[in-house]
């Protein structure tokens, strides 16, 4: 896709120093020889999985985990040589494929390590297994030893981690869920399962409970720009992507009338401005009424409800915009933590959230290196 076309109407920045930078920052709080797995689920945190993927394993990172096969299959394809790990356990059509491209599984159950040893065994190749303690989290995994030591004989499986996930409800929650993720994993291991990786801890774990290590670390959110704002550094993370939009129409409404779907009445005669953007592109519609964006360096609040495809801003203040500003919804001068606030939003679901119809526009030194577009035509 060409640039002209990607930034016609709404798109996303995507600023891969800012990523890199975060990476290397994330690393550097890694004992020397701990694994660093950058998560990447969920299109790597709304930035577009395979170019993310490519970018952070050029710059050396080998290891990378996500939620669902479709993604575990695509970074595959990002990075041919890297271990990628599938958090979730996978359904049974996939495993032999996931199983011939080497890709990491998750076994929580008795059920899920059976389907994973069949499927090796009629695939001819040994399954890259890991073992998922539930610790507290009440999500996935086993819970006692015994349960997890049920899978140890199963044939054609190589157990690779035992891993877990924090909570974080509470400091003392977590050393809980800590103690019994060593206790559970020290009996696992007296049992016979051997596993050549143990690892805890998140991007919020790894800030809060360096000490927790252990083999590897799991960083997502860090990467993105999300950094846990309780981390005494956290002012030398980077936000990475910015979410734009052009003004495809200004227009005037008088005053005691309503905009869009809203029935609201207007305080004052407002300039509206029209943004090719809405609740389908990711911009949320619980944020009618309550959100701002930025342009020439001031802020404009939304107008009306969010649209699906379209949404309204109040510039009667900024009388300098004009039809084809450029806008933006996040990032910049839309700080992310300001943004969720307005919507009682978690971070991750702010970048998360950004549609498929959207481009990625990666940037080096701020200018444009490459385009994504899963929507792409080619005209």
């Amino acid at each position: 896709m060409k640039l002209d076309r990607a930034i016609a109407r709404a798109w996303a920045e995507v600023d891969e120093d800012a990523l890199l930078h975060n990476y290397h920052l994330a690393r550097s709080l890694c004992e020397k020889n701990t694994e660093f797995i950058c998560v990447v689920k969920a299109n790597a945190y709304g930035l577009g999985l395979f170019r993310t993927v490519e970018t952070l394993n050029a710059n050396g990172a080998s290891w990378f985990a996500v939620a669902a096969p479709e993604e575990a299959l695509t970074a595959r394809r990002a990075a041919k040589d890297a271990h990628i790990l599938l958090l979730s356990p996978a359904e049974e059509s996939y495993l032999p494929s996931l199983i011939g491209q080497g890709i990491s599984l998750t076994v929580g159950t008795l059920a899920d390590a059976r389907r994973a040893s069949l499927a090796a065994q009629q695939t001819g190749k040994e399954a890259l297994v890991q073992v998922k303690l539930d610790t507290g989290l009440h999500r996935l995994g086993f819970t006692d030893a015994a349960s997890a030591l049920a899978i140890k004989d199963l044939p054609m499986l190589s157990f690779e981690g035992i891993y877990s996930h924090l909570a974080l409800r509470s400091r003392e929650q977590s050393r809980e869920q800590h103690a019994l993720f060593v206790k559970i994993a020290e009996e696992i291991e007296a049992g016979g399962l051997h596993a050549r990786m143990h690892h805890l801890v998140d991007s919020i774990g790894l800030t809060r409970f360096p000490d927790w290590q252990m083999d590897a670390v799991r960083v997502g959110a860090f990467l993105y720009g999300n950094v846990p704002p309780a981390w005494e550094r956290f002012s030398e993370g980077k936000d990475v992507m910015q979410f734009k939009a052009k003004i495809t129409r200004i227009g005037w409404a008088p005053k005691g009338d309503g905009v869009g779907y809203d029935d609201t009445p207007l305080a004052r005669d407002t300039r509206v401005a029209t943004l090719a953007v809405g609740y389908i592109d990711g911009y949320p519609r619980l944020l009618s009424q309550k959100g701002f964006v930025s342009l020439h360096g001031k802020r404009a609040p939304v107008l009306g409800r969010v649209c699906m495809d379209q949404m309204m801003i109040d510039i009667t203040d900024i009388p300098e915009a004009e039809e084809g500003d450029i806008v933006t919804l996040l990032g910049g001068d839309i700080d992310l933590r300001e943004f969720a606030a307005w919507g009682d939003m978690n971070r991750n679901e702010c970048l998360g959230m950004i549609g498929r119809r959207v481009p990625r526009v990666y940037l080096r030194g701020g200018k444009p290196v490459a385009v994504s577009a899963e929507m792409e035509e080619d005209l």
